[in-house]
């Protein structure tokens, strides 16, 4: 994949990803059992976000903090942990589909372009970082921090997004 291509992937993937809620609420068949075992992952994946969040300090450091002692990317692991929680709410084989091909797709050109941003802002540090070399820091969860961080706003499309799936078991329609 070009440079190119895959910064667009990663700028276009909350567009993408309010076409793929479209398709969701269109093909999706829930059942109460498996919205319920759906949003309990999806819970699971928010609380790595919002842990997450609440260590991250965007653009300004390298946080080895949290989550981000064990993985570089934690804020998209809670994501991919949420989408399978959709997926499995969603009871839906064109859904499974269509979100694992958006989560390989935009969460790999989101990784990448992330990636080369911390490298090119942060050299070195970044390399022992990505090779575990480098230090942890001691750093508390900051709730204020996860605000900061909007994480509120992934808070709410979650509790939306299984609001209208309840909906749909409901109102199968």
């Amino acid at each position: 994949m070009s440079v190119g291509l895959t910064r667009r992937l990663a700028r276009l993937r909350v567009p993408l990803g309010f076409l793929l809620a479209a398709a969701v609420l269109v093909f999706a068949t829930p059942t109460w059992t498996t919205w319920a075992v759906g949003f309990a992952l999806a819970i699971t994946g928010e609380a790595i976000r919002v842990w997450a969040a609440g260590h991250l300090e965007k653009s300004s450091e390298v946080t080895r903090s949290g989550p981000y002692r064990w993985t570089r990317h934690p804020l998209y692991l809670g994501s991919s942990v949420i989408a399978a929680g959709v997926m499995l709410a969603s009871n839906s084989v064109v859904v499974a589909i269509a979100g694992t091909v958006y989560m390989v797709v935009t969460i790999t050109a989101a990784i990448r372009t992330e990636e080369a941003f911390l490298r090119q802002a942060f050299g070195d540090t970044y390399d022992r970082y990505q090779r575990a070399e480098a230090e942890p820091m001691r750093r508390r969860f900051s709730l204020e921090r996860a605000l900061r961080n909007r994480e509120y706003r992934a808070v709410a499309g979650l509790c939306g997004g299984f609001a209208l799936l309840a909906l749909k078991v409901v109102l199968p329609i």
